[in-house]
Formats: structure tokens, C-alpha cells, sequence
């Protein structure tokens, strides 16, 4: 019995702190963090909606190689289900470096070539099947990374998102900035399957061509999409579906540090919320005090330690 199954990239990140363009400008220098952490928006999702009492089952694939088997075991210490984590041989797994500056902004370099980029239709269905088949089956399903491989186009996302919505299924998705250009027209034959759509504003910005967080989320619902929530940085959220649209305050006074996982994060104490029955605004509520305890700490998924934490954070959320 699984409360969500999550879809998407597990991987190795290694953090470097604080950094800046003039870190380039030696052959050294020494920054204050060096390390190794995990990452993936689809782990990063796992790993918190574990540490907020959620059962989940994770399907994604990494290499059958030393960084694959260091992160099967970081799932497995968290309480993840791995059975349907695929382990290609032949394919390396991910290991991202994450470059933070003092702001807590981050750049990435990646590989195109490894295991983050190669997840497809054919990796996910034979699993993601067998579970809609089962009525006991996970009755949320997240797909934690709209744009991040190149083999899910619109055209396959569409075939998943139609068989979890067949399978009467929640369907929650979330999105990175998109690769080659594409717009929110060439995803509307994706919208109306959806029931809660996750960007922040500057990922649904590059969709729409259009500035204002409130109006994208008036486009995202008029497209189709059930419930949209688009999140805004230390603002918190908004929340928007065809009734109107809520604003959902962050918590005051975080310290920011780190934003690497913060929008994944945010992504699992919604659907937390989502399996507890709470309303959208309690939900949206749940996840801001999530991203809140993320971004305090480097990492993507170290800030969130448990249940109580967070809900104490949420309490704090006028």
C-alpha cells in the first residue's frame, strides 16, 4: 500500500559553497563546502514526502554503476520503495554539480548524456501499469519532471498522463524551464489532464510570455488545468482554480541558503497535503513550510527532518 508513486530522475549532486565567477579566475580555491549530496526532483520529492509519514514508490532508472548503487542505498536508508528504480547497464548515472553563491542561488553543470536525460515512456509504463491496474494501488501519482528528459515529448507524457487519469487517478505535475523553446500552446493537449500543475514563475514565464504570476495562473486554469500553483520565491504561492485565486504567504524570516530542491520540496508537502484531504490553500500552506526548512540547509532534501518540523513552520505562516 502506497500513498503516492513519483516519477522522474534520482541522482547524486555535489554541492560547492560559496561560489562566484571569481572562484574561476585561479587553478584553486578553497570554498567553505565541498560535498556530496543526493538529487533528482523526482528523489528529492521521495525523500521528503517519506519524512512527512508518506509511503512512496519511486519509478525512474540509473546506471549500473558505483553512483547507481549510491543511490539505491540512499533510498533504501530513507524508506523508499526501489523496486520499480530501473538499473540499466551501460548508462551512467547523473552526478550533478551544484555551484551555490552566497545568495543561495545555484548553477548546475550535467551530462546530457547520463541517466537524468534518458528516462522514457517505455522505462515507466510497464511499471506505472501494474500499478493503476491495482485499485490498492497509490492513488496520486506525481510526475516530478515536465522538460527534464528529452524522451518524454508531448506526445508520450500525453499517453502517461491519459492512462492515470483512465486509472481515475490525482494526477500532480511538475516542470523545470523548458529546453527547446516550447509554449504553453504546445502543451495544451497536456492541461486539461492535469489536476495540480507545480511551476514557480519564471518556468511558467517562458511558457506563456507573460510576466504576471496572477495572470499565468488565470491562462493555466482557462487551458484546462484543474488547479494551478504557481510559486513565487519568498512570496510564497498562488493558488488558482476555476473559483479564484488564493494567495499563500511563505514562512517570514527564512534564512535562505541553499535553493537547490526547494520547488521539489514544496512539491511534496502540497501532495502531503493532498493525501491527508486538506483543502488546496492547507496544502499550498504545507508545502511553502516544507520549502521553508529546505532552503535553511545546503542540500537539496537535508532541511526537512520531520512531520513536526515542518508543521511548526506551518503554524508560523500568517
Amino acid at each position: 500500500m502506497y500513498d503516492i508513486t513519483v516519477i522522474g530522475p534520482a541522482l547524486i549532486d555535489v554541492l560547492a559553497a560559496p561560489f562566484s565567477m571569481e572562484a574561476m579566475e585561479r587553478d584553486s580555491r578553497y570554498l567553505d563546502q565541498i560535498r556530496m549530496s543526493f538529487g533528482g526532483d523526482a528523489l528529492n520529492e521521495s525523500a521528503v514526502l517519506t519524512r512527512l509519514g508518506k509511503k512512496v514508490q519511486l519509478i525512474s532508472k540509473v546506471g549500473a554503476d558505483e553512483a547507481g548503487r549510491t543511490v539505491l542505498n540512499y533510498l533504501h536508508k530513507n524508506g523508499i520503495d526501489t523496486d520499480s528504480v530501473q538499473v540499466e547497464e551501460g548508462l551512467e548515472t547523473s552526478v550533478n554539480i551544484a555551484l551555490i553563491a552566497e545568495d543561495g542561488s545555484r548553477k548546475f553543470l550535467m551530462n546530457p548524456h547520463s541517466s537524468l536525460r534518458r528516462l522514457g515512456l517505455e522505462d515507466v509504463m510497464p511499471v506505472l501499469s501494474q500499478i493503476l491496474a491495482d485499485s490498492q494501488g497509490a492513488k496520486i501519482v506525481s510526475f516530478a519532471s515536465m522538460f527534464i528528459s528529452p524522451l518524454f515529448t508531448v506526445e508520450k507524457m500525453k499517453e502517461l498522463f491519459a492512462a492515470v487519469k483512465a486509472a481515475g487517478r490525482t494526477l500532480v505535475v511538475d516542470v523545470t524551464r523548458a529546453k527547446n523553446g516550447e509554449t504553453l500552446e504546445d502543451l495544451k493537449d497536456l492541461l486539461p489532464y492535469i489536476d495540480v500543475f507545480v511551476p514557480n514563475d519564471e518556468e511558467i514565464a517562458s511558457l506563456t510570455g507573460v510576466q504576471d504570476p496572477a495572470e499565468n495562473v488565470r491562462i493555466l486554469v482557462e487551458a484546462g488545468v484543474k488547479t494551478a500553483v504557481v510559486k513565487i520565491g519568498g512570496e510564497g504561492c498562488l493558488v488558482g482554480t476555476r473559483a479564484g485565486i488564493v494567495h499563500v504567504h511563505a514562512v517570514p524570516d527564512a534564512a535562505c541558503v541553499d535553493t537547490t530542491g526547494a520547488g521539489d520540496t514544496f512539491a511534496a508537502g502540497l501532495i502531503a497535503g493532498l493525501c491527508n484531504g486538506w483543502s488546496l490553500p492547507e496544502c499550498a500552506k504545507l508545502g511553502c513550510a516544507a520549502a521553508s526548512c529546505s532552503i535553511e540547509q545546503i542540500g537539496a532534501t537535508d532541511g526537512v527532518r520531520s512531520l513536526d518540523q515542518v508543521m511548526e513552520r506551518y503554524h508560523m505562516i500568517p
